[in-house]
């Protein structure tokens, strides 16, 4: 990364806020709160020598680790609410309630066979035995760097299906995680689209979880980490959030902090939040109690 005064200040992310308040229909959502959506705002593009993509409108020192712990978690096959928390992700307890479970046919704290873990790490083949996307992608990197078919999906279509006769296997249908990686002069790019994007509360975590992401693979593929692409299908400010983000867009734009691996490890399922450490970061005062659709 360039030194922290040669970075720009980045406002893709206060950019697309701006755009959807601008640009979006509102539109009743399943959750019961209106929200301005957009279809395909435009991507964000963020190479790693102007700073990591940690937003600073305002702080999210309070849980960019937590964030990392649930990328952790999915790559490493999690889908309970206790396993999540062994890596440090304790913020899915409102989608994995007792209630939730039941409706879906599943154990208390069960998030599905549908969920990111599952997806990600025992993705269910004709076979009978289970897939590892993630060990199997990193194989094919090393082997085959120059491919354009590094991909991966969280989407498990007869788990995540609604309808008549059918039986829904996941507490929240997956919003992230269609990854596409691309080596190109030995350098790594994520790409990373999403369904659903909550842009005030969850898109701060996915590009978090996602760039570190990007590091983990590129260690242990002994490439360069080199840009975080972030692109969307629904992007949506909940109407309940319209004023944060206004008091958001109202403070200026600061450079990207720096995040670096204190801990590298050679096997990317034993990385965990603790391995990446944070600096640089001067951020604008926290937002607490941002409403959240559950």
């Amino acid at each position: 990364m360039k030194p922290f005064s040669d970075r720009a200040p980045d406002t893709q992310y206060r950019d697309n806020l701006a755009y959807i308040l601008k640009n979006g229909e509102r539109v009743k959502s399943q959750q019961g709160t209106d929200a301005l959506t957009v279809i395909a705002p435009p991507p964000m593009h963020f190479k790693l020598e102007n700073g990591f993509p940690m937003i600073t409108e305002r702080s999210v020192k309070g849980f960019w680790k937590g964030s990392i712990g649930e990328i952790c978690a999915f790559i490493n096959g999690a889908r309970t609410l206790e396993e999540l928390e062994s890596f440090g992700c304790k913020f899915w307890t409102p989608w994995g309630t007792p209630e939730k479970a039941a409706k879906r046919g599943l154990e208390p704290g069960d998030l599905g066979p549908g969920s990111y873990g599952a997806a990600f790490h025992d993705f269910p083949t004709s076979e009978g035995v289970p897939y590892n996307q993630i060990k199997n992608i990193v194989e094919q990197m090393i082997e085959f760097p120059h491919l354009r078919t590094h991909f991966i999906s969280p989407w498990i279509p007869q788990y995540i299906i609604r309808g008549t006769g059918k039986q829904q296997k996941v507490v929240v249908s997956p919003c992230h995680g269609w990854i596409h990686l691309r080596i190109i002069d030995n350098k790594l790019t994520l790409h990373m689209f999403q369904r659903s994007a909550d842009f005030p509360v969850g898109v701060p975590s996915n590009m978090i979880q996602y760039t570190a992401l990007l590091m983990m693979l590129a260690h242990v593929t002994k490439t360069i980490p080199y840009e975080f692409v972030h692109s969307f299908s629904d992007a949506h400010i909940y109407v309940d959030q319209i004023d944060t983000v206004k008091e958001l867009l109202a403070r200026e734009p600061r450079s990207l902090p720096t995040v670096t691996m204190t801990s590298p490890k050679t096997d990317v399922f034993d990385f965990r939040a603790d391995d990446f450490d944070l600096s640089d970061y001067d951020p604008h005062p926290p937002m607490k109690d941002i409403p959240v659709a559950v």
